[in-house]
């Protein structure tokens, strides 16, 4: 009498516990690659924010300008003070928002998401 001889190779239950063990484990590391992602935008966000500050008070200091003077991001002696001559990201927050002047040199420069934590 012959014995069956048997094929070497995973089981349809094998495969299955191993799938789920993997969805598992990918199921409690994506909230915490998109919650990382957040906190990175928000700090360079927060980096661009401080550069532009940092650029304004130089140039406000430079030029002789007064606390309650006004400028504009697009005033060139102003973006000369900025690296590459433009303001970071070109405009745009790395999360989506847009930067607006202060009212004045004295006031920071703001983020259209500033209530997600995106503040000097």
């Amino acid at each position: 009498m012959k014995t069956p001889t048997r094929r070497a190779g995973f089981t349809l239950v094998e495969i299955m516990i191993v799938v789920a063990i993997i969805g598992l484990l990918a199921a409690i590391a994506i909230p915490n690659f998109v919650k990382a992602r957040a906190t990175a935008q928000k700090n360079a966000c927060i980096a661009n924010l401080k550069q532009v500050d940092g650029a304004i008070q130089q140039w406000a200091l430079e030029n002789k300008k007064q606390a309650t003077d006004t400028y504009a991001f697009t005033d060139t002696t102003l973006l000369a003070y900025l690296k590459g001559s433009a303001l970071p990201g070109g405009g745009v927050c790395p999360g989506g928002g847009t930067y607006t002047e202060g009212a004045s040199v004295s006031a920071t420069p703001t983020c259209s998401l500033s209530g997600s934590g995106h503040t000097l």
